[in-house]
């Protein structure tokens, strides 16, 4: 989802319950920026909601019965007869195993958060380097939305490999001008666009962080959805790094948690720092069931996602040229994951309004995640693609784009 001024207002707001608010009704009331913003997020949500067709079905803005929903049938995922977990034990454990199988990794630890797994591992690789500074790129994720936790928190000191929109280079990596103990890689970048380097482009960089004497780290949030672009396995990917970290939300639309995968001797010092960092959490089995549902029915079906999403990336250009947007961009051109940005040259206040209506009135939600101001007159959304994609077709995408245009023009005048 887009980080915008919407969605932090929306933070505060009951999702659970979304708010019907017309155009008409903002207009005549006073309202704060914050209080617009919150009510503009709330009917995006509950337009969601109700339409029959959309690219994606996110748990995130599921109503909770759905969400509990979701574990029906979970007494084939897991023995509901066993004892419930206690602090990491039992059905923690046996996902633990499951996914160091999965990446072909000696060993993994549950945790509670993507923020917390990432910080334990690369201060557990500077106590063995002994330096405590991670290179990693500017648009990184503990850079951009982590409110600098690798310093304030961990004593770590990143340094910024590059700030272009597009992965690192291994020669940006050799000429780097001071050492560094690890390198940390996202895969996929988000917010370049879910851009990933070619296998090629990988292996350099791994081999040019190995030539400066660095241990390399994986931010693999998504790297479940990494295996069509690269072209291989998820073990042969995840052996490149020294450690990897996944989550299960993003991909799976589990409940919330995360992993760190490695040698065993660092998951062991791992958990040690998981329950110094307060990650020991007492039972999580829900959450665990729905990490497991993921791994037994999405992970199989990531490379069709994927490959759906190309089609509905070109059909998007098509719907837009089509229609006579003078500049549009759907970036990157071919997708490299299942997930996706659109660029068009309006303000946030028309394109929400535009995407809204046409949920509203049509039923179909082609534009369901927040809009982000890039600049005077230009906006970008992340398009995202799921099994519910699958019943589009190219036409379909082609013709919803050409309404959603046709729509914004009444709305931008």
């Amino acid at each position: 989802m887009s980080d915008t001024a919407e969605q932090s207002a929306g933070q505060t707001a009951d999702e659970g319950r979304p708010e019907q608010v017309t155009e008409g009704e903002e207009q005549t009331e006073q309202l704060t920026e914050e209080e617009r913003l919150l009510r503009r997020r709330a009917r995006r949500i509950s337009a969601y909601r109700s339409a029959e067709r959309t690219l994606a079905r996110l748990g995130l803005l599921a109503p909770l019965r759905e969400r509990l929903a979701s574990l029906d049938g979970a007494d084939t995922l897991y023995d509901l007869d066993e004892s419930t977990d206690l602090y990491g034990n039992g059905i923690v454990a046996a996902l633990e195993e499951k996914v160091a199988g999965l990446l072909g990794k000696e060993a993994a630890a549950f945790f509670p958060t993507g923020t917390m797994a990432q910080q334990v591992a690369l201060r557990c690789w500077a106590g063995r380097t002994g330096n405590p500074t991670v290179a990693l790129h500017s648009l990184a994720h503990p850079e951009v939305h982590e409110r600098d936790a690798f310093r304030e928190v961990s004593g770590l000191r990143p340094v910024q490999v590059t700030s272009e929109p597009r992965q690192p280079t291994a020669d940006e990596i050799r000429g780097f001008a001071e050492p560094f103990g690890a390198l940390m890689l996202e895969l996929p970048l988000r917010d370049a666009g879910y851009v990933l380097p070619t296998w090629e482009e990988l292996t350099e960089l791994v081999e040019a962080a190995r030539e400066r004497d660095a241990v390399v780290h994986f931010d693999g949030a998504r790297l479940w959805e990494t295996t069509v672009h690269l072209g291989r396995p998820l073990a042969e990917i995840a052996d490149l790094a020294d450690s990897v970290y996944v989550s299960f939300y993003k991909s799976f639309d589990a409940f919330g948690g995360a992993a760190l995968a490695g040698p065993r001797s660092l998951i062991e010092e791992a958990k040690t720092w998981r329950h110094r960092y307060g990650g020991a959490v007492f039972q999580q089995f829900p959450t665990i069931l729905s990490a497991l549902a993921g791994l037994e029915h999405e992970l199989p079906r990531l490379p069709e996602y994927v490959t759906h999403a190309r089609v509905v990336a070109a059909a998007l250009r098509e719907g837009f040229a089509q229609a006579g947007v003078a500049w549009a961009r759907v970036h990157p051109e071919v997708p490299h994951t299942f997930d996706f940005q659109v660029w068009l040259p309006y303000g946030v206040d028309e394109l929400s309004e535009a995407a809204i209506r046409q949920s509203e009135e049509t039923g179909t939600a082609l534009f369901s995640n927040a809009w982000d101001e890039k600049g005077p007159g230009l906006s970008m959304t992340e398009v995202n693609v799921r099994a519910a994609a699958l019943e589009w077709t190219a036409a379909d995408v082609r013709a919803a784009a050409v309404d959603f245009v046709a729509r914004l023009r009444e709305v931008s005048g």
